[in-house]
């Protein structure tokens, strides 16, 4: 078992609004009940802020409805010739992804954010891991998310556009990662772990 290194005040935060979130979706159609969830969600509000602007964050957990569930990031994992592919954005290099979409299953969110972020089209066709985000090394996030790992095949053709928010993409080698990573998209040891999966194609997909 991964040991969850989230800060405690975080958690609790999140937990919060858990409680606040479905508590006003499933909660009784009482307008005192709706306010004491609501305040609920502000005291979230007010740990994740430290000292922001509350209503700012305030307004983003209220657009969270339903029952409250982890959010799922999925990253692709292209290999060339030993080599993996990693885009920049920001100035900062990641493994290409992002947030999967309502009506697209993983696999499909992970090609098209590889072909969007780095022009390669490809094919997944493995998950390497099912990752909580909290227990594996990444930056803190006011969200509990889940990633979902998946090996995607180059399926030819030329390199197309890049997509706005990204200006570059290349292949390294695993002893030359470029400098800086982002860290909450992508750490060293997941990175490192890809390459192992490149070695051991026998592997069963990592989880937690």
């Amino acid at each position: 078992m991964v040991t969850k290194t989230v800060s405690k005040l975080l958690d609790w935060a999140r937990r919060l609004q858990a409680i606040a979130q479905t508590g006003v979706a499933y909660g009784q159609p009482d307008v005192y009940d709706r306010e004491r969830y609501e305040q609920v969600r502000q005291i979230a509000a007010e740990m994740l802020a430290a000292g922001g602007e509350v209503a700012a964050v305030d307004g983003v957990l209220a657009l969270e409805a339903g029952h409250a569930t982890p959010k799922l990031d999925v990253r692709g994992i292209v290999f060339r010739d030993g080599e993996i592919l990693l885009v920049r954005e920001g100035g900062a290099w990641s493994l290409p992804g992002g947030w999967v979409d309502v009506g697209e299953s993983p696999s499909e969110a992970a090609v098209r954010e590889v072909l969007e972020e780095s022009g390669y089209e490809t094919r997944a066709v493995k998950l390497l891991a099912l990752l909580d985000r909290d227990r594996h090394g990444y930056e803190p996030h006011a969200w509990h998310i889940w990633k979902a790992i998946v090996l995607c095949e180059l399926a030819g053709g030329e390199q197309q556009t890049l997509h706005s928010e990204t200006d570059a993409a290349a292949f390294f080698n695993r002893d030359s990662l470029p400098e800086p990573l982002r860290s909450g998209r992508a750490t060293r040891a997941v990175i490192g772990r890809a390459f192992k999966h490149l070695e051991h194609p026998e592997w069963p997909a990592d989880f937690d």
